[in-house]
């Protein structure tokens, strides 16, 4: 078939750029995209009930979670800029024969990692630094989450899928479905029986099923609309796979900067790392927040790129990197007013408290560079640049690298950690904005960017 049935979700398919489209998609991603830190957040605060040990075991694993999940985030972006770019071409049919793969690859992916993460548990908390009071802290809750990594990563291309075909509405309910099943079931895990660090981890896989059978329940009923068979091919699971292969690189190299500065946080010792890992939820919170904007861009560009428009897809980005710019001046304020309060219903220990407010003072002075360069991030990655992104995130790890390294070596502290980060966020804001003023990445269907395009999209940038 040709795509020529009507969408069951989203919109009509010419996007118009404007700010109350952009909101459209952005104000219901953001549900979708907490997902995750909120699942970490709520384990934390009740985690933390039980000391500073258990939690400090939780901020090593969820490290090792989310370098894991955090690696198979292509799921997610190179479904959303695919399906997006079919719709904007019309083909709506193949647009969901793409998100059934991108499905059945989350689930054959996600049974691998869950193995493997079971098996290597141990010996990756033992590399991270963790010490040995931690350890078993850390192990425990990485045995019980594997078993939720297929749902999980299922639940990423799901949210992928539906991003593409304009409809971040049901991302959002079922989000809080999965989010409001997570805080009732560990709260009652943990604090009614007593299960531990285990059963918060318990409670998160059920989470992640929930969210998992939701998205695949929603794309049954759109495959069956447009008529499409939800039985994935060989062929198409290795397309999806070499479509995600240079987002996946990108990942890659990112996530070591939050690897390596999750290292030298657990060498600096327990406290360090109870403050880093809940300062780092924090910061990834915000992060998810902006990144609602980078969301909407990654639909909003595939369709322009996909129906030809790369003048249309040059100005929503202007649009979207001052919305950012803005976002981050108020995210900034409000993690500023949340300081006095916030560390206290994380730990009971006043140095913990301390070290985390201090750090977060960091985070929200990074906060008006943060906004844009993930919004700019994302629309890269909606344009399907993922080898530039690649390219560049190695840069990005190079110049990280001496700063972690002198915050080791000089015995820095969380705080000096929070600095060297800051200095890697402006690293990737000129690189990411570099990027953006050039034309290499508007990539349409079509083909490349003619001279009289070119033209046009000066005037549209300035």
């Amino acid at each position: 078939m040709t795509g020529e049935r009507t969408p069951a979700p989203g919109p009509g398919p010419a996007p118009d750029g404007s700010l109350r489209e952009i909101l459209r998609l952005a104000v219901p991603a953001l549900g979708a995209l907490v997902a995750q830190p909120l699942f970490v957040l709520v384990d934390a605060a009740i985690v933390g009930t039980l000391g500073t040990l258990p939690l400090a075991g939780l901020g090593a694993a969820a490290t090792l979670v989310s370098l894991v999940l955090g690696l198979c985030i292509f799921l997610a972006y190179a479904t959303t800029s695919s399906v997006a770019r079919r719709v904007g071409e019309g083909q709506w049919d193949a647009a969901v024969s793409e998100g059934v793969e991108g499905l059945a690859l989350g689930l054959g992916l996600g049974v691998v990692i869950g193995v493997l993460t079971w098996l290597l548990a141990e010996p990756a908390v033992v590399a991270l630094g963790a010490s040995p009071e931690v350890t078993p802290y850390a192990v425990t809750y990485l045995h019980v989450i594997a078993l939720g990594f297929p749902a999980a990563l299922v639940a990423m291309a799901g949210v992928g899928v539906l991003r593409g075909l304009q409809d971040t509405r049901t991302t959002l309910l079922v989000t809080l479905l999965a989010v409001t099943v997570n805080f009732g079931l560990a709260a009652f895990l943990v604090l009614g029986l007593h299960l531990g660090i285990g059963g918060s981890a318990a409670a998160t896989a059920v989470a992640e099923t929930v969210q998992a059978s939701a998205y695949v329940a929603v794309l049954v009923r759109v495959a069956r609309h447009h008529g499409v068979s939800m039985r994935p091919s060989g062929v198409g699971m290795l397309g999806a796979a070499r479509t995600g292969g240079p987002l996946f690189a990108r990942t890659v190299v990112l996530r070591s900067v939050f690897l390596l500065a999750s290292a030298v946080a657990a060498r600096l010792g327990d406290v360090d790392l109870a403050a880093y890992h809940v300062s780092f939820q924090v910061w990834m919170l915000l992060a998810l927040a902006a990144d609602a904007l980078a969301i909407a861009g990654m639909a909003l560009l595939g369709r322009y790129l996909g129906s030809g428009d790369p003048v249309g897809a040059r100005a929503v980005t202007a649009r979207l990197v001052r919305l950012g710019a803005v976002m981050g001046v108020v995210l900034g304020l409000l993690v500023l007013a949340c300081v006095p309060w916030l560390p206290s219903v994380f730990s009971h220990d006043a140095v913990v408290r301390g070290l985390i407010a201090s750090s977060l003072v960091v985070v929200a002075i990074m906060q008006p560079l943060a906004g844009p360069v993930f919004v700019l991030d994302g629309v890269l990655i909606g344009a399907g640049d993922g080898r530039w992104l690649a390219a560049a995130g190695l840069v990005m790890l190079v110049a990280f690298a001496p700063a972690a390294y002198l915050v080791l070596a000089h015995d820095l502290g969380v705080v000096g950690l929070w600095w060297a980060l800051t200095w890697f966020m402006v690293v990737r804001g000129l690189l990411l904005t570099w990027r953006s003023r050039g034309d290499a990445w508007l990539r349409t269907s079509g083909g490349s960017v003619d001279a009289t395009e070119s033209a046009a999209l000066g005037d549209a940038g300035g």
